[in-house]
């Protein structure tokens, strides 16, 4: 865990360059992370100069100039930089999502069936899911474990899915035994 204290505004910006620059493989702009998180973009300028400071964020000039996370930032919010990481699918509304990694996957009140959920942590922006809407993952690269469920909840700054579990499936390996 980082030792780096951030405010909910600094890691929703860093969460989305983070996410930005995982798609574009290049420094993104500001107005760019300015629309994602709905702030203009002199705030995120502002921003940007704490995050330098803080030795989160490098600025790129020039006209394809703007803003790289460090590495520090990956380890701030708590994220493995990966070159390969392992893939496991996300599916929205029957639809793969192509450029969204799961990152993990937590299971809260397994013991309590119709109470399950599962928070699903992303290494995408969560901004076009809503409650309601249906949310496949998996299978896992190990387990083989899928879980299809409903949002219930979500949360934009961490990237977090929060799904009322509809069914989960993985398949059963035959006991050596």
């Amino acid at each position: 865990m980082s030792s780096i204290e951030l405010t909910d505004s600094q890691r929703k910006i860093l969460n989305e360059l983070v996410n930005l620059y995982r798609e574009e493989e290049d420094a993104v702009k500001g107005e760019t992370i300015a629309d994602a998180v709905g702030r203009n973009a002199g705030t995120i300028r502002n921003q940007m100069q704490s995050l330098k400071a803080l030795q989160l964020v490098e600025g790129v000039p020039g006209p394809k100039g703007g803003y790289k996370p460090t590495a520090t930032a990956f380890e701030a919010l708590d994220l493995q930089n990966l070159d390969e990481p392992a893939a496991t699918p996300l599916f929205h509304k029957g639809e793969r999502l192509d450029d969204v990694n799961v990152q993990e996957i937590n299971l809260t009140s397994v013991h309590h069936p119709e109470l399950c959920r599962a928070e699903i942590h992303v290494q995408a922006s969560v901004r076009d899911f809503h409650e309601g809407d249906s949310v496949s993952v998996g299978p896992t690269p190990l387990s083989k474990l899928v879980i299809d469920g409903t949002v219930d909840g979500k949360d934009d700054t961490a990237s977090v899915l929060i799904l009322k579990i509809d069914g989960m499936e993985a398949p059963a390996e035959p006991s050596a035994h």
